[in-house]
């Protein structure tokens, strides 16, 4: 499927250019006072990180999707791109969104860097997208292969083995602080733990067992996890945001059907579809309910006290108040 993060732009390609004039083949790290540089391109895997490493004040974390735009929409500037090239520790998802990281790591300065790609920690556990009833197609999808849903952090049964991966890579990288490390990573664990129980829970005690989206669906990890079913507009990664009539239409059945009093949209997404899917159903008075896919988390948010698990602890509350 097609977005504007999906295929290298003439932009990222200009700028990839540009580090490459550039880049050296002796490099070493670049901070002289013995701290580790690390990149993180999404909030969830910055989050992470920063609790991974507490107090021990061992790192810079750079978080590259500052400003809040998702990773399907990204454009990497110059000083990102020297960023990453320059860093002890690169964390990315690896999905299509990200292609322009494969590049701009052919072109680093630090040969010793550590470049975690979270794609390769799950392996056989990323799933693939998939079009469900009434689910808009891609119109820009231009071959047959497969589509991996990128929106991994969205499991917190991922984030758990994600988090001792990054332990792990931050353990090698900085063995004078790994015992640091490693019991941070059991204390944030342990809340791991705690919220995911909390959330089976709630999905036990549902008596409404499916959500449906009037917007793009990046929670198919999440529902997964906890026997959830899903109907939605569109796939979590796809770039349309112009529902059919056919579509608006198998919804607003699929509402009526499964006595649905709420219909979802993620985080800064405009409603159209869903008071479309709404006003079209029976139930004229069903709410809209917003769930967070921790795309679009701005620094500012994270400065105020914005984090992965107060996120997802919003949303847990979100899905209760719905499907009790």
């Amino acid at each position: 499927m097609f977005s504007i993060g999906r295929t290298l732009s003439f932009a990222a390609a200009a700028v990839i250019a540009a580090v490459s004039l550039t880049a050296c083949t002796d490099g070493k790290k670049k901070s002289d006072d013995g701290r580790l540089s690390i990149v993180c391109t999404s909030f969830s895997e910055y989050d992470w990180t920063r609790n991974i490493i507490g107090s021990t004040d061992s790192a810079d974390v750079t978080y590259l999707l500052k400003s809040g735009v998702d990773m399907h929409n990204y454009q990497p500037s110059t000083e990102d791109m020297l960023a990453v090239s320059d860093c002890d520790m690169l964390i990315y998802v690896g999905g299509s969104s990200e292609v322009w990281v494969d590049s701009a790591l052919k072109n680093k300065r630090n040969d010793d860097m550590k470049v975690l790609r979270l794609f390769d920690v799950l392996g056989q556990d990323i799933k693939e997208e998939e079009l469900k009833d009434g689910m808009e197609e891609d119109e820009d999808e231009e071959d047959g292969g497969k589509e991996y849903d990128e929106h991994i952090w969205l499991s917190l049964k991922n984030a758990e083995l994600l988090c001792g991966s990054i332990c792990e890579a931050l353990c090698k990288k900085d063995p004078s602080n790994a015992d640091s490390y490693r019991s941070n990573l059991e204390s944030y664990t342990q809340k791991l733990n705690a919220l995911d129980s909390e959330y089976a829970e709630m999905a036990e005690n549902a008596s409404v067992k499916t959500v449906l989206f009037g917007d793009r669906f990046p929670f198919r990890y999440l529902v997964d996890d906890y026997g959830i079913d899903y109907y939605a507009a569109f796939p979590g990664c796809s770039a349309e945001t112009a529902a059919s009539f056919e579509t608006v239409a198998v919804l607003a059945q699929k509402v009526d059907k499964l006595g649905l009093d709420s219909v979802f949209i993620i985080e800064n997404s405009d409603d159209s579809i869903a008071r479309s899917i709404i006003s079209s159903s029976e139930n004229h008075n069903a709410s809209i309910e917003v769930l967070d896919s921790i795309q679009s988390v701005t620094a500012a948010e994270a400065e105020s006290g914005t984090t992965y698990l107060s996120i997802m602890e919003k949303n847990l509350e979100t899905l209760k108040k719905v499907l009790d």
